[in-house]
């Protein structure tokens, strides 16, 4: 059976973030908790999507900056399908 986390408090680090909350998906997939204790892991889920959404708008932002430092520097499309 896969480790409760009663963490509370933030991740350090997108990283962090994104392996508790595949931890948590994991869990509530397998259905075998007690209701009250899948509402608290769905709450904590979102925050852990706030964070990795936070960390991630944070990086293209960053990213964005210093594509305009660098006005030489292109952008191209990041296509999936490759």
């Amino acid at each position: 059976m896969a480790k409760k986390t009663g963490k509370t408090s933030q991740p350090a680090d997108f990283e962090g973030a994104l392996d508790e909350l595949e931890t948590l998906v994991e869990r509530m997939e397998k259905g075998e908790t007690r209701l009250e204790d899948a509402l608290q892991d769905f709450e904590r889920g979102i925050a852990l999507t706030r964070t990795c959404q936070k960390a991630l708008a944070d990086a293209e932002q960053k990213v964005q900056i210093l594509l305009e430092q660098n006005a030489d520097a292109g952008t191209e499309s990041f296509d999936q399908d490759d």
